[in-house]
């Protein structure tokens, strides 16, 4: 076999590997859309109702407490890491630090970035722990904002190097500080960073390892900082393993829930890291 006809084979091959995934993807996502939403179609109120006493026996109420618990973690933790993932990629910025140095904290977020969620969960058990203390709202909102932080500093350290110098030649020309110059350029590269904290939430909103270590599972409502709480991914963890068809009912509608509003996230955050790059020289339609 020549090395075109290997090639034509590499690539068929590749390419089929491609439709594979994508199918079975399409399919695993169908089903439960399809599933799930025959389910809150036919009652939606599972969504908004809070578990009952006997949730996990008899499928009591509905699981409004793992939306709230989801809610509860992912938006305070991505509070805490965009703030840090802001400031770090800001430093990042040739103005303050060197070249030597920014590779070196780049190389090091990429390999957090590439850690999976589960060693985040260890980590955080293991200072629980060391302290005394047991999973709860409030290990859960630092588990998720230590795997965030990573993904959002990234991203907002390649939307702030898109910016073009000219905007900080003429801010440095006209007197501005290095903090005022600072200010111009996040403001320019504002969808870039949105876009990036919109997938970090996306990102913190479907994981499941690092919660279950840290949260923990509770079938009663959110109560207090310190107080164990479920997720969305947990209760679909759980219900999926439950004997009664009523749970299973619900982990469909649960899945459902989370699919769509993280494909919504990723689409919005696609949708503005495209319209950023209109604006970027050497972007899209640049």
């Amino acid at each position: 076999m020549d090395r075109y006809a290997k090639q034509r084979l590499f690539g068929l091959l590749a390419r089929g590997a491609t439709g594979v995934i994508i199918s079975v993807m399409i399919l695993v996502v169908g089903v439960t859309i399809v599933r799930g939403g025959y389910v809150l179609l036919t009652d939606p109120s599972v969504a908004i109702t809070p578990p009952g006493a006997r949730y996990t026996l008899e499928a009591d109420g509905g699981f409004l407490h793992a939306i709230l618990g989801s809610i509860f973690i992912v938006v305070p933790a991505t509070v805490i890491s965009m703030i840090l993932a802001l400031s770090t990629a800001v430093y990042l910025q040739s103005d303050y630090s060197s070249e030597r140095f920014s590779d070196g904290v780049n190389m090091f977020l990429n390999v957090l970035w590439a850690t999976p969620p589960i060693v985040y969960g260890v980590f955080v058990l293991t200072v629980i722990i060391a302290v005394g203390s047991r999973t709860s709202l409030f290990f859960g909102i630092i588990a998720i904002a230590i795997f965030q932080y990573p993904i959002m500093t990234r991203y907002t350290d390649e939307a702030l190097q898109s910016v073009a110098d000219t905007a900080k030649e003429a801010s440095y020309g006209l007197g501005a500080t290095r903090f005022e110059t600072a200010q111009i350029t996040v403001r320019s590269a504002l969808p870039g960073v949105v876009a990036g904290i919109i997938m970090g939430f996306a990102r913190g909103i479907g994981d499941a390892a690092t919660v279950l270590f840290t949260a923990g599972r509770s079938n009663n409502m959110p109560g207090g900082l310190f107080e164990g709480s479920t997720t969305l991914p947990i209760l679909i963890f759980d219900n999926a393993r439950a004997q009664n068809p009523e749970l299973h009912a619900q982990a469909y509608a649960a899945s459902f829930v989370l699919i769509v509003a993280v494909l919504t996230l990723i689409i919005i955050s696609r949708v503005l890291a495209g319209r950023y790059a209109r604006y970027v020289p050497g972007g899209r339609h640049s």
